[in-house]
Formats: structure tokens, sequence, C-alpha cells
């Protein structure tokens, strides 16, 4: 059972590390998610348009749910950003990025 007042007096920008995420109020972990998104070192990250069509192509694939999805078990916003990522699936719909930006099939 979550304890409601142990987030009562977190500060707007305090992320609960040893929170499992069914602990957490509400949004509070989606918010976390994008926040660390946002975070991360550009160089790990691939384009925003690249990002957009990947996540495009998980929003249309029959293995996400709620978030997530069905193969790997990640959080699709997280591995779309990455670019060392790809599509889990037998034939991928989107492959990791080399160094140069190219798609690594």
């Amino acid at each position: 059972m979550m304890n409601k007042d142990f987030f009562a007096d977190a500060s707007p920008g305090r992320v609960c590390r040893k929170c499992l995420l069914r602990d957490m109020p509400g949004q509070a972990y989606f918010e976390s998610l994008e926040n660390y998104i946002e975070r991360l070192d550009s160089d790990l990250k691939v384009a925003p348009d690249v990002y957009e069509r990947r996540l495009g192509l998980c929003r249309d694939c029959d293995n996400l749910m709620e978030g997530m999805c069905r193969i790997c078990g990640c959080f699709v916003e997280l591995r779309a950003v990455m670019k060392k990522n790809g599509c889990p699936k037998v034939h991928p719909e989107w492959y990791p990025e080399n160094e140069s930006g190219g798609q690594v099939p």
C-alpha cells in the first residue's frame, strides 16, 4: 500500500530513487521519465525527428501496451530516444544509429 504522506513534503524536482512504480503517485513516474530523457547527454540521443518517427512506429505496433513493449519490457519512450537501441522485433521497425547518424541494420 502506498504511503501518500511519504510524498507530501517532496520538492517538485525530487525523484524517488528507491520507489517502485506502484508506489509513485499518479503521473510522477512518467514526469520523472520525461525529465530523465531531457537530461540525457545529447550525444546519446537521436535527433527529435528520428525520435518522433520511432515513437510513431511503436504507437502503431501491436506489441505496445500501456507505454511498454511486450517483447522486451522496456518503456518505448526511453528505448526510442537512445541511438544505440533498436526495435526488439524479429523483423525490426527501426534500427540503432551508428556514430555518423546512419542506421545499423
